[in-house]
């Protein structure tokens, strides 16, 4: 008997998922509470993905004015999407979820500013039929109360809040894997950094 048949939809899968990066640009960074962790998170994320087959898609807010996307990132992300509008749903370009030629429909999002670009990538995107999730430890913005709001509208609005550690074991889902071991061996690095 296969158990993957009977895993709760609410789960993500590395097979249904896209993890989507917004606007972690150099003028935005330095200004964004926590900013260090958002940084190290999303890096976490884009590593996790990569390691997984999980597609990942970045975007960047004006970079002609913001900046491009910080080093430690962009050298994990060479194609990002350039847009103006703060949603990056139109720059994705994906329509609905049912429009799509594959079975990701999971979209895991993370980034800045949570209040701003995240915001309204994430309801657009609940609007296109996608069941969205939100890593609180890989989203912020300048000032606290804006994120801690953010996160709160996304959730009523249908949005799962998460953390990066259950996006990733989520991903994985079985334990005694080469993927596994790498994916520990994330973990382990953040958990080192974040005693120091």
């Amino acid at each position: 008997m296969d158990d993957t048949l009977f895993r709760s939809a609410e789960l993500l899968s590395r097979h249904n998922s896209r993890l989507v990066v917004v606007d972690v640009q150099g003028k935005l960074v330095g200004r964004i509470h926590r900013s260090g962790q958002v940084v190290a998170v999303c890096r976490r994320l884009i590593q996790g993905a990569q390691i997984l087959g999980v597609p990942v898609f970045a975007t960047e807010q004006y970079p002609q004015g913001l900046g491009e996307t910080v080093p430690e990132l962009a050298e994990l992300l060479p194609q990002r999407l350039s847009k103006v509008r703060f949603s990056s749903a139109e720059a994705l370009g994906w329509g609905t979820a049912a429009e799509q030629g594959d079975d990701r429909y999971q979209v895991v999002v993370c980034g800045i500013e949570a209040h701003v670009c995240i915001l309204q990538t994430v309801l657009d995107l609940i609007a296109r039929g996608f069941q969205v999730s939100v890593p609180a430890d890989g989203v912020g913005s300048r000032h606290e109360m804006d994120w801690k709001f953010a996160l709160d509208r996304m959730a009523t609005a249908g949005a799962t809040i998460v953390t990066s550690e259950s996006v990733l074991f989520e991903w994985c889902e079985v334990a005694g894997t080469p993927e596994f071991k790498q994916i520990s061996q994330l973990i382990k690095a953040a958990d080192k950094m974040a005693s120091t």
